[in-house]
């Protein structure tokens, strides 16, 4: 793609082929067949059917296939029954979460415009913005958005809001000009961009590209070659579950080599073989994680922030780098008046006063020479930096009357003094006038670019002396604009003069200057808190925006993101440098200004490769792929583009970064209680591996029937696993140091310890229940499992004791072990239920028994805890 911006217009109708009166109707056709319709290309998507059998690659899964298919051919109905319904359940659990439309593409497509005005064959024609092509004369016009990119030939006040694509909502200014060196997109003021709006003013512009040619078009591409990362919990328990598959896969073949080598029948190994592989695979677990993060999505959701990848939830908790737009995210995307420089000193908008006159005739300027207004809900209609200037106005006192005040509004004033005359605001001349009878005197009003306006004022205004301008006077206020300016603020120069000519062009000059006003669009209160606890946190948090360095680098140090010793880099300063360069210098960078979307994608992949878990924000179509590809992708709710909250994980309804720092709380939270839940689950499991590979190598019975470790892995310990999961966060959650995602989700020392305590248990209830027949004994076992996994449930809530935490803040961890137990009960005393799962009536001395042996582990594990707790 050219840089059409750093040709002349001559340059570019001549490489197009071109006239200003556009092309003939059989040129457009042409073209259309050559560049083909200005649309965006979709990137291929698999299907619906695709994305469920991708579900059952999991070695785990085929294992679990296997055993159903061996337990269907030794005619073991329900066992089969059972394992293909799991199957099924969790394949449609994770279509549902993968098929969630990638709708990117098509709101990219929904920024085009139905139709476009152009010139063909001479004649100002409206056409489909499909059939637009290169070589177009396009007419824009105050209201149309832009439908394909294009160097500006005629400029008559042409004002575009770019925010889609630069992320900064304040209107540019274009103009018919030249440039002789790169600059970046916010910058190229001869161009305008697809999917941009026209604010003011008009334009005549020559198409130079259409479709997948456009910036748009570039956005678009990168949102289809960008993969989303799996998450860091996705990455640990894949690695987990291919370590565990192998495992179980190597131990039964082994059991199965010894069941046939001791003699036993073929079907027999098989079951036993298929009881081992059921005990071994946590089929839960999947369903288990989705669950735990859904109930922190609903947490999170009603702290305004709303996740779209479940997946994302976990990752929050990693998180150790948050690259935060500025405008809005860590600003309040409003501009506000804030200092104000006036009879030689400088002032807040409530020191001014209605009755100097110095004062007064400023707050004339602000609100007469001002074409927005404010309505009666406070939202501004027109230019955010005029409507600024009426929002001070209001902010000053009026009138001391003894006990009262009085004070006109803006809408009285204009009333009052209206206007006469008027010279629009022009980008080339950067001033505005008005004329008003003010006392009966004629009076104009400007404002506008300093230097500029400063250049056409005589003289200048101390109280209520007028003194001519010096060149002392002049560089004082250069000076002050100078201090304005480094603190990021945006300087406007008001002026006036008493005349009854006619207001035109000529007018403006002979002003006698009145002062500046200043203004930003300021921190978020709460954004400098936020950014603090982020650091307590061991979150580094680094701007990254659209708008100039000395206003961005002015913000971060008022956030306290930019620190002494930091660097900030604009994105050609980034183009010119090399990854080595850029990964050296990386954890010094606090501020990214005037940046691209492949520059947002490449400081995301910078920090991704050093290891970082990387949190991007962002609300316009310029960051839909750095979203897409960080770890976890943030869009604002409210200012953010469809494009950005569809490439998102997660969107803040209210677009405050504070949120972000909520959710990585909450995040860090999930993680613990899942990582928690995963031990709980696989201690258990590790109990019925340990007690199957005992009865194998000892020769005895198989302990447990297949249907029975199914319904210990998919009921009762859900419920305590899902109690495990609501357990509230800690107190000091965000006084550590995100987690190392390298770091795996197990501790493998507690669990194989947990796992041993609860087989020994198991293991004792079967030899004693062998004593009096294998089916007593199979029965001692299952009920011993299962009742000394639901006590388990506790152990596995905090690393603390129960006797720390206690239970008034996780009543559920008592309502899933009241349940289990009835369940096990019902199973027991329930005659109906024997045969369904293969169970025989006990004695009371043998119930009893289960009961004490359940609760040994427990009480070993709780008493480790409590000398834990006390040294």
């Amino acid at each position: 793609m050219k840089d059409f911006y750093l040709q002349s217009k001559d340059e570019v109708l001549k490489e197009f082929k071109a006239s200003p009166n556009g092309l003939s109707s059989g040129e457009a056709k042409e073209r259309l067949a050559k560049y083909g319709e200005n649309a965006l290309v979709e990137g291929k998507k698999k299907t619906f059917f695709q994305v469920f059998l991708d579900q059952f690659k999991d070695l785990m899964v085929i294992i679990l296939i296997i055993a159903a298919l061996i337990s269907a051919f030794t005619g073991d109905a329900e066992s089969t029954i059972v394992i293909i319904a799991v199957l099924i359940l969790n394949a449609v659990l994770g279509t549902v979460q993968h098929v969630k439309a990638e709708k990117s593409l098509e709101s990219l497509k929904s920024l085009s415009s139905p139709s476009a005005k152009v010139l063909r064959d001479g004649q100002k024609v409206e056409i489909d913005s499909k059939k637009l092509v290169p070589g177009d004369v396009l007419v824009l016009e105050a209201g149309d958005l832009v439908t394909a990119d294009g160097r500006i030939l005629d400029n008559f006040s042409l004002q575009v809001n770019e925010s889609s694509l630069t992320g900064e909502s304040t209107n540019i200014d274009k103009a018919d000009m030249n440039f002789d060196q790169e600059r970046p997109l916010g910058d190229r003021l001869n161009m305008v961009y697809s999917s941009s709006l026209v604010t003011y003013g008009r334009a005549n512009v020559l198409v130079t590209g259409t479709g997948m040619s456009t910036e748009i078009g570039k956005i678009a591409k990168l949102m289809n070659d960008t993969k989303e990362k799996k998450t860091p919990l996705q990455q640990s328990l894949d690695k987990f579950s291919s370590k565990l598959a192998a495992a179980i896969l190597l131990i039964c073949l082994v059991v199965f080599g010894l069941q046939i080598w001791r003699g036993q029948p073929l079907m027999d190994a098989l079951l036993f073989a298929v009881a081992l592989a059921v005990a071994a695979i946590p089929e839960a677990l999947s369903s288990i994680v989705t669950i735990v993060q859904a109930m922190g999505t609903q947490k999170m959701a009603k702290q305004h922030a709303i996740i779209k990848n479940l997946a994302a939830v976990e990752s929050l908790g990693s998180v150790s780098v948050i690259a935060s737009d500025k405008t809005g995210t860590l600003t309040q995307n409003k501009m506000t008046v804030q200092d104000i420089y006036i009879g030689g000193e400088v002032l807040q908008p409530n020191e001014l006063r209605l009755d100097n006159q110095l004062h007064r005739y400023l707050l004339y300027d602000v609100v007469l020479n001002n074409d927005s207004r404010l309505q009666a809900n406070g939202k501004g209609i027109g230019d955010p930096t005029e409507y600024a200037l009426l929002e001070m106005y209001r902010q000053v006192p009026g009138i001391d009357m003894g006990d009262d005040q009085i004070a006109l509004s803006e809408d009285d004033l204009r009333d009052f003094l209206d206007r006469q005359e008027e010279v629009p605001f022009d980008s080339d001349r950067k001033l505005m006038s008005t004329k008003h009878l003010i006392h009966t005197v004629p009076t104009i009003f400007t404002k506008g670019a300093v230097d500029v306006l400063l250049d056409r004022c005589v003289s200048y205004r101390i109280g209520d002396e007028i003194k001519p301008m010096t060149a002392e006077a002049k560089q004082q206020i250069l000076d002050q604009n100078q201090v304005f300016s480094e603190n990021g603020l945006r300087v406007l120069a008001f002026a006036y003069k008493e005349s009854d000519e006619e207001l035109n062009l000529d007018a403006e000059n002979g002003l006698i200057f009145i002062g500046l006003i200043s203004e930003m669009d300021p921190p978020r209160p709460e954004s400098v808190v936020a950014v603090a606890q982020a650091k307590k946190a061991g979150i580094k948090t680094v701007m990254i925006t659209g708008d100039h360095k000395v206003t961005a680098v002015a913000i971060a140090k008022k956030i306290g993101i930019f620190a002494e010793g930091d660097l900030a880099v604009t994105g050609l300063e980034l183009d010119a440098m090399s990854d080595k360069e850029l990964d050296d210098k990386i954890e010094k960078i606090s501020v990214y200004a005037r940046v691209s979307p492949e520059n947002k994608i490449r400081i995301v992949d910078a920090w991704q490769r050093k290891g970082k878990i990387v949190s991007m924000t962002g609300d316009g179509v310029n960051d839909a792929p750095a979203l897409k590809k960080a770890d976890i992708g943030v869009a604002m709710g409210i200012t953010g583009t469809e494009v950005s909250k569809d490439a998102s994980s997660m969107i803040l309804a209210d677009d405050n970064f504070a949120t972000i720092i909520k959710a990585v709380a909450n995040g860090r939270t999930v993680y613990e209680n899942i990582k928690n839940a995963v031990m709980y689950l696989l201690s258990g499991n590790l109990s019925a591996i340990i007690t199957v590979l005992f009865a194998s190598i000892a020769g005895l019975p198989v302990p447990f029937m297949a249907v029975q470790l199914l319904f210990i892995n998919l009921v009762t310990d859900s419920l305590p696993a899902l109690a495990i999961g609501m357990e509230p966060g800690a107190n000091d959650i965000l006084n550590r140091p995100p987690r190392d995602p390298k770091e795996g989700i197990l501790n493998k020392q507690m669990v194989t310890m947990q796992g041993a305590l609860i087989a020994v248990s198991v293991i004792a209830a079967f030899l004693i229940g062998l004593k009096t027949s294998s089916a007593v004994a199979c029965t001692m076992a299952f009920s011993t499992l299962t009742f000394a996994r639901l006590l388990h449930g506790f152990n596995c809530r905090s690393e603390h004791s129960i006797f720390k935490i206690g239970f008034k803040n996780n009543w559920y961890s008592l309502a899933a072990f009241v349940a289990g137990s009835l369940l096990l009960g019902l199973i027991l005393f329930v005659p109906s239920l024997h045969s369904l799962f293969t169970v025989t009536p006990l004695a009371g001395g043998q119930v009893g028994m289960i009961a004490l042996l359940a609760f040994l582990p427990t009480v070993v594990i709780q008493a480790v805890k409590v000398i834990r707790e006390k040294n």
